[in-house]
């Protein structure tokens, strides 16, 4: 997305992460049909566009989901860029969603975006901005619209060993406390960055 030093060019991987079981949606969220396929889709679709490898962590329906990321990432041309693996302990909770994910990087990564696979509506032109507030010293990076904290987090070289360190249901919390300034929030104006689906009420036309 960017040059680094010396005109050597960043390298950004991304980490979906899609391994609830969605019990407040009643199951099957990301499944759920939404505009001409499924809720994960939109996720993957970003998170192809903001980087060069993208590893999506699976738990509940773990072939399902599979397979539909691999079709969303197929549609656009960019199956190969697209790796799959399975948190086996996923009822732990995001921390072991992290730690299956961060396993599976390549090396010598400028940052990890970590995405929501129930976030479908995450603008890829956001990438840009949080790309520039790592390059200005912040150690991960984040939207804000309206005053509240979105997604994806863009997370910096230094930060990424933390990543598969992350317990429990905390996750990300845990590997962003105490970073105070160290964590950039970058103002953006498409709500997008906060829209996730919860409930099937949650969901257009409902």
């Amino acid at each position: 997305m960017t040059t680094g030093a010396a005109g050597e060019r960043d390298q950004w991987a991304a980490i979906i992460l899609a391994a609830g079981a969605g019990r407040r949606f009643g199951g099957g969220k990301l499944l759920a049909p939404y505009g001409s396929g499924v809720l994960l889709d939109g996720a993957v679709t970003t998170a192809l566009a903001l980087a060069e490898a993208v590893v999506l962590v699976t738990g509940a329906q773990a072939e399902p989901v599979a397979e539909a990321a691999k079709a969303a990432a197929a549609r656009g041309g960019q199956a190969d860029r697209l790796k799959i693996v399975h948190a086996a302990d996923h009822a732990e909770g995001m921390g072991a969603s992290l730690r299956t994910g961060a396993a599976a990087l390549p090396t010598g990564l400028s940052g990890v975006f970590i995405l929501l696979g129930d976030m479908p509506l995450v603008p890829p032109a956001v990438g840009p901005e949080l790309v520039a507030a790592l390059a200005g010293g912040a150690q991960a990076a984040a939207p804000v619209h309206g005053g509240r904290r979105g997604h994806p987090v863009l997370v910096g070289r230094a930060l990424i060993p933390r990543l598969a360190e992350a317990r429990g249901d905390e996750g990300l919390r845990s590997v962003l406390a105490g970073l105070g300034a160290g964590l950039a929030l970058a103002p953006c104006e498409d709500p997008g960055v906060l829209f996730d689906v919860d409930r099937l009420e949650d969901l257009p036309g409902r």
